[in-house]
């Protein structure tokens, strides 16, 4: 009669910093023990998607990525809230806990969502060794992403580019990972330029260049939002036009993992 049934935002939409194009990255927590339970909340979820990617005279509602999920693309499309507990405490991965510092319960069951920050509220605050694998391994998948979108001479990407959008925020998920556990504060979900800030004044990275690293994330994301308006799809630049503020983003990445890079 009522659905034990919640969207969980991820992403862009669980940073509340949608841009023009942004797809929505969620995943479906249900809370139910009826054995039927798994199968109809997937259909629920499927409509969802339905729903979210209807074809309209302007083109897509949205695009959705569930990607996010336990388990990937080999996971189910729905997770039960206890299933869900169970692998971030135990099987998921270091960018799966990097992506839950911009995650927040969107819609549906308020007490799964209320169940939902508690399992994100203890995942962050893990006691994380300031020597330990966390920082390389934060290293390791930007390397990564970076190797599957190399730079271009003669342009700028805003998102990809090193001392671009990307490279702010996994200091950021980095920071709150590392971090958390003695400052709780960290774990509130209030945005790349908020939690830089506050970086700073506790005093994790240097606070005016938190500052400056605070304005690139506002400025490029300001020119991504025009470009796109445009109707560009990929957000590049001449690099002169961005150069002080991507000079800024590349100089605090030293800065926190110049031990590693």
């Amino acid at each position: 009669e009522v659905p034990k049934f919640a969207v969980i935002a991820y992403g862009k939409l669980g940073g509340k910093e949608l841009g023009y194009v942004s797809d929505l990255d969620v995943i479906f927590l249900f809370d139910d023990d009826d054995q039927d339970a798994p199968g109809l909340y997937a259909k629920l979820a499927q409509r969802f998607i339905t729903w979210m990617t209807s074809h309209t005279s302007a083109g897509i509602l949205f695009d959705i990525d569930i990607a996010l999920r336990p388990d990937g693309a080999s996971g189910m499309l729905v997770s039960s809230v206890q299933a869900f507990e169970r692998y971030q405490g135990s099987a998921a991965w270091v960018w799966e806990h990097q992506a839950l510092t911009r995650a927040r319960f969107c819609a549906g069951d308020a007490t799964i969502g209320k169940h939902f920050e508690r399992i994100r509220d203890t995942i962050l605050r893990k006691e994380r060794p300031e020597n330990g694998p966390l920082k390389g391994e934060v290293v390791a998948m930007r390397k990564k992403m970076l190797d599957a979108h190399p730079p271009r001479p003669g342009s700028f990407d805003l998102k990809q580019d090193p001392g671009g959008m990307i490279d702010i925020e996994f200091m950021v998920q980095y920071l709150v990972l590392q971090h958390a556990a003695q400052y709780p504060q960290l774990t509130a979900n209030s945005g790349n330029i908020a939690l830089l800030r506050l970086c700073g004044e506790l005093g994790l990275i240097d606070a005016q260049l938190a500052g400056l690293v605070a304005d690139a994330y506002r400025a490029l994301r300001k020119l991504q939002h025009q470009l796109r308006l445009q109707g560009q799809d990929l957000s590049r630049v001449e690099p002169e036009r961005v150069r002080v503020h991507a000079d800024n983003v590349v100089r605090l990445w030293q800065a926190i993992f110049s031990a590693t890079a």
